[in-house]
């Protein structure tokens, strides 16, 4: 319309084609079945990385790689999402979890304990609602709680001193 006539047609600044990989594969189907609140990861502990010690977190963790030591979130709206790979050597405090993982440990879950076909614990289980996949295991007691009754759960685990 104004001057010459251009047949080529500049590729676009950006593209949408390109989607960015999950942080695992095995956690997808974890993610999708949380729904809203598994969307948003706040922190990943990456596979190969190792914690020696005690974890306080708040928001959504995705752990892939070893905690050993005790962990714990400082609200009602954390959610701990353990991959296949993840594992957790303490007891774990959380509001909401996703599990594919294996802990070693005790459980107190406030809210939604989901467990998936590798999951493992090695403990027991205080819950208020709790869905299990065919494969999971629990290898402890199952105590369910009513809705945020943190009046029944005992009193967090002192940590243990190494003198030598």
């Amino acid at each position: 319309m104004f001057g010459k006539s251009n047949p080529k047609t500049n590729p676009p600044a950006t593209t949408n084609n390109a989607v960015a990989p999950a942080a695992s594969t095995n956690t997808n189907t974890a993610e999708a079945k949380g729904g809203n609140r598994s969307a948003r990861i706040d922190t990943l502990i990456g596979r190969g990385t190792t914690i020696d010690g005690d974890l306080t977190f708040s928001g959504n963790l995705n752990i892939e790689g070893t905690i050993k030591g005790n962990l714990t979130a400082d609200n009602d709206d954390s959610t701990l999402i353990l991959s296949e790979q993840g594992r957790i050597q303490g007891e774990v405090r959380v509001s909401s979890m996703l599990l594919n993982g294996a802990i070693d440990g005790d459980v107190f879950a406030n809210g939604k304990v989901e467990l998936f076909e590798k999951a493992r614990i090695c403990g027991d289980v205080y819950y208020n609602l709790l869905e299990m996949a065919v494969g999971a295991e629990v290898n402890g007691k199952l105590v369910r709680q009513k809705p945020n009754d943190a009046s029944k759960l005992p009193p967090p685990k002192a940590p243990e001193s190494t003198n030598s």
